[in-house]
């Protein structure tokens, strides 16, 4: 908020220490819940770590998603008249790739690990409690899309400089966390409760954009692609669990 107030750029100083409080605020406010038990505190650090969760199918899926999806948005709005992406990430990354590491971890960094701590390490078993699985994807992509909405405000992000505030990019970007979150929780609950696969899963969402970079009318494309890929989800596995199994899983509570 002081970001937006004093109207700082977010990569200057002493913005980037309040941008890095409000990113890693969901992982803080985690934290600081599950230690009020063991049973919470092991629970949640075991599902982070624990790679055996995930089966191989899984990884695929994780891996592989998002790749697939933003080509065929490409492809689609190539077809459709638009020019094709530079690529200017990609190229930089294939002659120097030296890079390839810490730009991964600056993708790990910058939202996929602080966020799904807050997000499915802690919220999802919550909702899952009250309401079904679908019910608690879109509940949880609600508040997910609004905790986007500052950073449209803040000179140096992405969504301020690139997408901008009202465009089409911005209800695309905004409506996008809605449906993601199906396909997040469709992945986790199919995996023994990971949070290790939303990690992973967010961060090739995001690593992806970046190789695979999408223009405007791709981006409308990518939606509708998730968007049907959500759909399809919730009726081949179901709206209660969004697995196979008919019944809840029991989650560790406070």
């Amino acid at each position: 908020m002081w970001i937006i107030l004093l109207n700082l750029n977010v990569w200057s100083f002493p913005a980037i220490l309040f941008g890095a409080f409000g990113l890693f605020g969901s992982a803080i406010a985690e934290i600081i819940l599950i230690s009020r038990t063991r049973e919470l505190w092991w629970d949640c650090w075991q599902r982070v770590f624990d790679i055996r969760r995930i089966g191989r199918r899984w990884h695929v899926v994780i891996w592989l998603t998002f790749p697939v999806l933003n080509a065929v948005a490409i492809l689609l709005s190539i077809l459709s008249g638009s020019d094709l992406p530079e690529f200017e990430t990609a190229k930089s990354l294939l002659f120097e790739p030296w890079r390839i590491l810490p730009f991964s971890f600056f993708i790990l960094i910058y939202g996929p690990l602080p966020e799904e701590l807050g997000w499915r390490g802690y919220a999802l078993d919550g909702l899952q409690v009250r309401y079904s699985a679908l019910v608690s994807s879109l509940i949880l992509g609600v508040i997910w899309a609004l905790w986007h909405v500052p950073l449209f405000f803040m000179k140096g992000q992405w969504q301020h400089d690139v997408l901008k505030f009202g465009t089409l990019d911005f209800w695309t970007f905004i409506l996008s966390p809605v449906s993601l979150s199906i396909l997040f929780t469709w992945i986790y609950n199919n995996t023994n409760r990971s949070t290790l696969s939303a990690i992973l899963f967010h961060f090739m969402c995001n690593f992806t954009g970046w190789i695979l970079p999408l223009t405007e009318q791709a981006r409308l494309y990518g939606l509708i692609l998730i968007t049907v890929s959500s759909i399809l989800v919730v009726i081949f596995w179901g709206p209660k669990t969004l697995t196979r199994r008919y019944t809840r899983k029991k989650f560790p509570t406070s």
